[in-house]
């Protein structure tokens, strides 16, 4: 599913973000991405999901080489992908429906069909009976939440998430951290960039050190 191949991210003026990373995740693993603050997990992240590209080595993403992909293949790999980020970019002038139906419509789907699919997203991260609020009147966990059934409405194979308890109670961060199991039960391949690790005990773990792989389980 996914492969890094000696795989270095440097930002200019010659920081290094990530350096000489080799591990692969396999189908169906849920998979937790480790380290201190500044340890380069969410550049992993958008190395995967082709929003940066490697400085050197390969990211291999479902066989595809997605570090030489040209812009317009970028959005074809995306809709196998759901991600979800820190900054959610939830749009506050739509309301929950709307802000799930977006990605659906860009993608041409049949209204109908589109319906049907935001609200058995909606109703997965339990969102069905709040449909017609807008964002700013949901909780903070309900505002993740939302994204969660944006990321995942369009039923990808990969999902990638950024830090999807930062800034949450205890108890709502366990119910965000099963969401994302009960994916992974379902066969998708989930890939979370976390300080809470303990929270998906049992997951696979990458742990990451100032850019470098310091372990991987």
């Amino acid at each position: 599913m996914i492969r890094f191949q000696h795989v270095s991210k440097r930002y200019p003026p010659g920081i290094d973000a990530l350096s000489d990373l080799s591990f692969e995740i396999a189908p169906g693993e849920l998979a937790v991405i480790a380290g201190h603050s500044g340890a380069g997990k969410s550049t992993l992240l958008k190395l995967v999901a082709a929003m940066e590209r490697p400085t050197g080595g390969v990211v291999l993403v479902n066989g595809q080489n997605v570090g030489a992909l040209k812009r317009a293949a970028i959005p074809y790999l995306r809709r196998n992908l759901g991600l979800v980020v820190q900054d959610q970019k939830l749009l506050f002038d739509r309301n929950v429906f709307e802000n799930v139906m977006l990605p659906l419509s860009i993608a041409g789907f049949p209204p109908r069909e589109a319906s049907r699919r935001v609200r058995a997203a909606l109703d997965k991260v339990g969102l069905l009976e709040r449909e017609k609020a807008l964002p700013i009147a949901l909780s903070g966990g309900e505002q993740q939440r939302l994204a969660i059934a944006r990321a995942v409405v369009n039923r990808p194979n990969l999902l990638l998430v950024d830090e999807p308890t930062a800034h949450l109670d205890p108890d709502t961060a366990r119910d965000v951290a099963q969401i994302f199991r009960d994916f992974h039960q379902v066969g998708v391949t989930v890939v979370i960039a976390t300080y809470d690790s303990p929270l998906f005990a049992g997951a696979r773990r990458i742990v990451l050190d100032h850019g470098k792989l310091a372990a991987a389980s």
